[in-house]
C-alpha cells in the first residue's frame, strides 16, 4: 500500500465532498424507489416539475426555458423530453414565431403523473431530511449559498 499519499482530511468522515456524495447517493436511491412505480427517472421528474412550475406562469414554455429552470444541458433536456413525449406525458409543438423553438405542454396524463410524483417526492424528502428538522432552514440556506457560489 502506498504510504506517500497524503490527504488533507484525516478520514472520509471529515471530507464534505465525500459526505455530500454519500448523502446524494442515498437520497437518489430513495427518490428512485418512489419514482419507479410512476415510470419516471429522477431527471424526468425534474424536467416535468420544471415544466409544471413554468406552465403556471406561461402558456409558451420552451425546451430552453426548461433547461434554464432545471440547470440541465439543452441537448439532454431535448432527449429526455422526447422520451416523456413518447410516454404520453407531454407534447412538443413548433413555436408560432420561432421555428427553432418547441412549445412544451403537459398532457392530462402528464399532469396526473406529475401530481402523484410531487406528492411522493415531497413525502420522501420530508422523511429523508426529518433528522435535520430543527436546522432544515439553515441547511437549505447553506445549500443555496453553495449553489450561488459555484454556479456559472
Amino acid at each position: 500500500m502506498p504510504k506517500d499519499i497524503e490527504f488533507h482530511f484525516k478520514s472520509p468522515k471529515d471530507s464534505p465532498g465525500y459526505l455530500l456524495g454519500q448523502v446524494t447517493m442515498l437520497w437518489q436511491r430513495k427518490q428512485k424507489r418512489v419514482l419507479d412505480p410512476l415510470d419516471l427517472t429522477q431527471t424526468q421528474f425534474v424536467l416535468l416539475a420544471a415544466l409544471g412550475w413554468l406552465s403556471k406562469k406561461s402558456n409558451a414554455v420552451t425546451q430552453v426555458d426548461i433547461a434554464n429552470q432545471s440547470n440541465y444541458d439543452r441537448m439532454m433536456v431535448s432527449k429526455v423530453l422526447r422520451t416523456l413525449e413518447e410516454k404520453g406525458f407531454l407534447t412538443r409543438q413548433e413555436h408560432e414565431t420561432d421555428t427553432r423553438a418547441k412549445i412544451i405542454r403537459l398532457t392530462k396524463n402528464g399532469e396526473l403523473v406529475l401530481q402523484k410524483a410531487i406528492i411522493e417526492v415531497e413525502n420522501a424528502d420530508l422523511d429523508f431530511f426529518a433528522t435535520l428538522d430543527p436546522e432544515l432552514a439553515s441547511f437549505n440556506s447553506n445549500m443555496l449559498q453553495l449553489i450561488a457560489r459555484n454556479s456559472g
